[in-house]
């Protein structure tokens, strides 16, 4: 029994590094994809043949591109976690449909992307343009299965995730705004190709889970997680 007292008392509480975990990660994902949309050497409406070639033409760019997607990839489904962890004590069912969308749009994410790993590396490697570009319209069945998942699951799941982060108080209301309205922005920016929009759809979403993370820096350690 001694013992038992002993190792709860001495138990390290690391609320407060989570809490600031969840600070640091949260904005990083969707300012990561907002930059590499803006720096992105190509339009999604390009042809093939053209993508490939403005992606050979400019080797650093894309390589750049392809970090910080990267960088996304990591980030942004513990973003998701950290904002649901919250919005889901107000409104469950919301939370729950929102992050049954997004997290697999967002695990889609690197399959639906990898041609431009590949298109990067064959350009480094001197292969000529139009033998890449015929490698990559060879696809596999999964890639664009990727990519409907992904797509549909992060304009529909961040439209929701904002409604609930409003319905839920989290984060203030322009910041609930600012996340339901940013991938109808992105998905605009995508029809008419304008790199400036991609980067305010997306910078809203950052804007709008760095407000989060500011509520979360501001909680208190038992309202966050309280403990057993």
């Amino acid at each position: 029994m001694t013992q038992t007292i002993s190792r709860t008392s001495t138990r390290v509480d690391s609320r407060a590094a989570w809490r600031w975990m969840a600070v640091l990660i949260l904005p990083i994902g969707p300012a990561a994809i907002a930059l590499l949309r803006f720096l992105l050497p190509y339009d999604t409406a390009d042809d093939m043949p053209t993508i490939t070639s403005k992606i050979v033409g400019d080797l650093d760019r894309s390589s750049l591109v392809i970090w910080l997607a990267y960088l996304g990839f990591v980030t942004l489904v513990p973003g998701v976690y950290f904002v649901g962890r919250l919005t889901r004590r107000g409104t469950p069912w919301l939370t729950g449909i929102a992050l049954f969308l997004m997290i697999p749009g967002y695990l889609s994410l690197p399959i639906a992307t990898v041609s431009d790993v590949f298109t990067w590396s064959a350009g480094t490697a001197g292969l000529d343009p139009a033998s890449i570009t015929r490698a990559v319209e060879t696809t596999h069945g999964s890639v664009d299965l990727a990519a409907a998942v992904f797509v549909t699951g992060h304009v529909l799941g961040t439209i929701l995730l904002g409604i609930a982060m409003w319905r839920s108080g989290v984060g203030g209301r322009w910041a609930a705004v600012a996340v339901a309205v940013s991938q109808p922005l992105h998905l605009i920016s995508v029809i008419i190709s304008s790199h400036p929009l991609d980067l305010v759809g997306w910078g809203l979403q950052a804007a709008g889970f760095a407000a989060v993370g500011w509520a979360i820096l501001r909680m208190p350690n038992d309202e966050w997680q309280p403990l057993p």
